[in-house]
């Protein structure tokens, strides 16, 4: 560390052995705010232990707790709820807010450490906005983590790298309104209401009969509407986006209502909840569809922007059902050119029906179709990504610790077959080695075989029932390097959404 470029009360911690992190020093209205990490202990005011990483402050110490540093004078502060909603309050940069139209990626973080990494990877891109805290609902549930602490993992990953640019914040994936108040409580800026368990994908192929049935029996009047209403809007009517013609005809409406017709009445009931709960507060809107059985066609697409606009609901983002398949942690399964032509269409009914952004769930690792994206959606593309910086984790600690990563590969083939079943993974247990069939040496290279993403993927939560410990305790004793991998990992996805 170079202590010439600290001064004062910095510098006395750094000859005790305490790691500033450069970047976070910030001075602002005669204060002075920074984050250090050392192995020396006490408690503050409320019994609070300090350990590890904390909160520097010196000036105004008011709302912080802490304990004063004997030489410095600094009062030092633990990660705690409490004092990181201090530091929000005083540095206004820390706190997330909407992002708009612009392109944007999501950066979930099942561990609370790779906010640095992903603020690095982010830095050299400035036509793309970041959303630094993700984490949906199941996932907080595998992890064990709340939504005030993914919020302040972020915040302090980004104080430690010193981001002073927008960013945002996503509660991700939301099935029911008792979903939304912990986010709301926590501060969040960006709302994934996923209706998909109330999308009937029998519509897609039931017979003519059976489909008039399905389309008589909707809440009629949870949709402000009529079968005759519905059906006066589209019947004997051709659309015409950007080149893009849709005509519906009786069959084409009735599959698009009867599939997706209660997603868009509980999708409207979420909405004026999130409105009630956020009162004045500004957010954006996300709506999901994508963790469904069957392809979300064109004409469905248009259905569900055109009656979710008819019911007063406002968003900023939409996912739907693309064709091929969008599996966890590998790229892109399926035909690029048929991907390509429904696509186009995506994108025309987003510009001429908002405009607003096509979202990419299971997004991370796509590479064969970002550039692809990017160009069709003329920039208006939300990116979202959570379990490749799992992966990133799980590369470095194979380089670092080989011992711990054995136990974690065999314990995530002992835990693939069950814990499997809430993804859309095709990875095979077969073809992912016993841990001592592979060298030291082979093992971080597991991270680029498709089956081995998997199942390391999607058994998340067990591993880190079992192995969470240790895994956090490698990664800190090696930040600098998981820091790093998740740099170049996610430079590589975002340059190609600049090509």
């Amino acid at each position: 560390m170079d202590l010439a470029q600290f001064s004062g009360p910095q510098l006395a911690l750094s000859k005790r052995g305490w790691r500033v992190y450069p970047s976070s020093v910030v001075e602002k209205d005669g204060s002075t705010y920074f984050l250090a990490r050392s192995d020396e202990e006490g408690r503050g005011n409320s019994g609070a232990r300090v350990v590890g990483a904390v909160l520097g402050v010196l000036g105004d110490v008011a709302s912080f707790d802490g304990v004063r540093h004997e030489g410095s004078g600094t009062l030092l502060c633990p990660l705690s709820p409490a004092n990181a909603a201090a530091l929000r309050k005083r540095l206004p940069w820390l706190r997330p807010g909407p992002l708009g139209l612009q392109t944007s990626a999501g950066f979930g973080d099942r561990l609370g450490l790779a906010t640095p990494g992903h603020v690095r990877s982010v830095r050299q891109f400035d036509a793309i906005a970041p959303v630094f805290a993700q984490q949906s609902v199941r996932e907080n549930a595998r992890t064990g983590r709340t939504p005030q602490r993914v919020m302040d993992d972020a915040t302090w990953g980004v104080f430690q790298e010193g981001w002073r640019g927008p960013w945002g914040s996503d509660a991700d994936h939301l099935k029911t309104p008792a979903d939304i108040e912990s986010f709301v409580a926590a501060g969040y800026t960006f709302y994934t209401i996923d209706p998909g368990e109330h999308v009937d994908n029998g519509a897609h192929t039931a017979p003519l009969v059976a489909l008039e049935a399905m389309v008589r029996a909707l809440p009629w009047s949870t949709l402000e509407d009529t079968l005759e209403g519905m059906e006066g809007r589209y019947l004997g009517r051709s659309f015409d986006l950007e080149g893009v013609n849709l005509t519906f005809e009786r069959e084409t409406l009735w599959r698009a209502a009867a599939k997706y017709g209660r997603a868009v009445a509980h999708t409207a009931h979420m909405y004026r909840h999130l409105v009630g709960q956020m009162r004045d507060r500004p957010f954006e809107l996300e709506v999901s569809v994508d963790e469904t059985d069957t392809p979300t066609s064109p004409a469905e697409h248009f259905y569900i922007a055109s009656e979710l606009a008819r019911l007063g609901v406002h968003w900023v983002s939409l996912a739907p059902r693309y064709v091929g398949r969008f599996e966890k942690g590998v790229d892109y399964i399926g035909d690029l050119d048929a991907f390509e032509a429904e696509l186009v269409q995506h994108a025309a009914i987003a510009r001429a029906l908002g405009p607003y952004k096509l979202s990419i769930h299971s997004g991370s690792d796509k590479f064969s179709i970002y550039s692809l994206i990017a160009k069709l959606t003329e920039g208006l593309v939300h990116l979202k990504t959570a379990g490749t910086s799992y992966l990133e984790a799980l590369r470095a600690v194979a380089q670092m610790d080989a011992s711990l990563f054995r136990g974690i590969l065999g314990f995530a083939r002992e835990r693939y077959r069950e814990d499997r079943a809430t993804y859309h993974v095709s990875g095979q247990l077969a073809q992912v080695p016993v841990p001592d069939a592979v060298s030291d040496a082979e093992l971080p290279g597991l991270l680029d075989q498709f089956d081995a993403r998997q199942v390391l993927h999607v058994t998340f939560g067990s591993v880190l029932d079992r192995f969470g410990g240790r895994l956090l305790e490698t990664l800190l004793e090696h930040e600098e390097v998981y820091h790093r991998m998740l740099e170049a990992h996610f430079r590589r996805h975002l340059s190609l959404f600049m090509t």
